[in-house]
């Protein structure tokens, strides 16, 4: 499996979420990702050591490959405007795959309510 590079807009204050579909790179099917698990974090920079905020991940179609990452609005909230980077990692039980991985830009809003 080779990375996938995606860039994400994550708004301050609001639900975030996107979905990816990963594909087999020798077949350029969809992967099967029945039996994986993933985790998913942002940082201002890969070699920072706080970690801004981590993904919740899930598996919304396992057999067409999709991977949903996610912050509550409670999360986004707590984030400060700027450019991070974040990355999936997938798990298959014997080995671990960064899947994605990207910038994520945060942005403020006007409307807090």
């Amino acid at each position: 499996m080779s990375v996938f590079v995606a860039n994400i807009t994550i708004p301050i204050g609001a639900d975030f979420e996107q979905s990816f579909f990963l594909e087999n790179a020798t077949s350029n099917s969809p992967l099967n990702l029945t039996g994986y698990t993933g985790s998913s974090a942002m940082k201002k920079h890969p070699a920072s050591m706080t970690t801004a905020a981590n993904f919740e991940v899930s598996f919304p179609n396992l057999t067409n490959g999709q991977i949903k990452i996610s912050l509550a609005s409670s999360l986004t909230s707590a984030l400060k405007p700027g450019r991070y980077c974040y990355d999936i990692l997938l798990n298959d039980g014997s080995k671990k795959t960064r899947a994605v991985e990207g910038s994520a830009l945060v942005t403020g809003g006007i409307t807090t309510g």
